[in-house]
Formats: structure tokens, C-alpha cells, sequence
């Protein structure tokens, strides 16, 4: 009879994990994204600036990382490429807006920080599009 709680893992196991992960991790960010998408023209005069590229540029590289990278990470298609953005976007969030304070303002976006760095190093897992288009 086979235990419930093991400490062995399986193959299936660790891909419907990443899978779980990239449904969560880009499904949480996509509103983030889109919200700042619909609201560009209002808002991109005076969002932040923190590389000195342009208000406007700043937010739509932001909107690239959340709604774009986001659906990538949904999808499973390009996966290792569409946290790197999203890494890049959390780390300017978490250490520069927020100044590190990853224990109270900045616990969100660790949390989105720690899920991408995560998907980086383990891939989209066999239940994505990259799977497919590997074949």
C-alpha cells in the first residue's frame, strides 16, 4: 500500500507543480498588467521613472512584463523568457520602490520575485506549450 505523504517525488508530481506555479504566478500578475494597460494614457505621464527612460516608456515596459509575460507564463510558451522581465520588473519594484521591505510593503512582489526566479530555474514543466512546440 502505497503512503500518502511520501518523501519520494515523481516526475508528474514536479510538472503539475510547475504547471500550478505558472497558472498562479502568471494569472496573479496578468490584472496588474492590465490595469495599467487601460489606463496608459491617464497615467503614464507621472508613473515612476526609476532608470530615467521616460514615464511612458517605464510603464510599458512594465505592461510588456505583467500582462504580456504574464500570459506567456499561462500558456507555457517561451516560459524562461517571459520571467526574465518579470524578475527584472519585481526587483526594480521590491528594491527600488519599495526599498527592500520585503517583511511588510514589498511581501507581494517577493512572493511574485521568489515564484519567477523559481520558474526560471525549473522551465515550464511538460503540461505547456513549450513542451509541445519542443517536440
Amino acid at each position: 500500500m502505497k503512503r500518502l505523504f511520501s518523501i519520494k517525488y515523481s516526475d508528474n508530481a514536479v510538472n503539475l507543480a510547475a504547471f500550478l506555479l505558472r497558472l498562479a504566478a502568471g494569472g496573479l500578475i496578468i490584472p496588474h498588467g492590465y490595469s495599467k494597460l487601460i489606463s496608459f494614457a491617464s497615467k503614464s505621464a507621472t508613473f515612476s521613472d526609476p532608470f530615467g527612460i521616460g514615464h511612458p516608456t517605464s510603464m510599458a515596459l512594465v505592461i510588456f512584463a505583467e500582462f504580456f509575460c504574464g500570459v506567456f507564463l499561462v500558456l507555457g510558451l517561451f516560459t524562461r523568457l517571459a520571467c526574465i522581465p518579470l524578475i527584472i520588473t519585481m526587483l526594480v519594484i521590491v528594491f527600488q520602490i519599495h526599498h527592500g521591505d520585503i517583511f511588510k510593503t514589498a511581501e507581494k512582489p517577493t512572493l511574485f520575485l521568489v515564484s519567477y526566479l523559481a520558474l526560471l530555474f525549473i522551465g515550464p514543466g511538460k503540461f505547456s506549450l513549450d513542451r509541445l512546440i519542443g517536440r
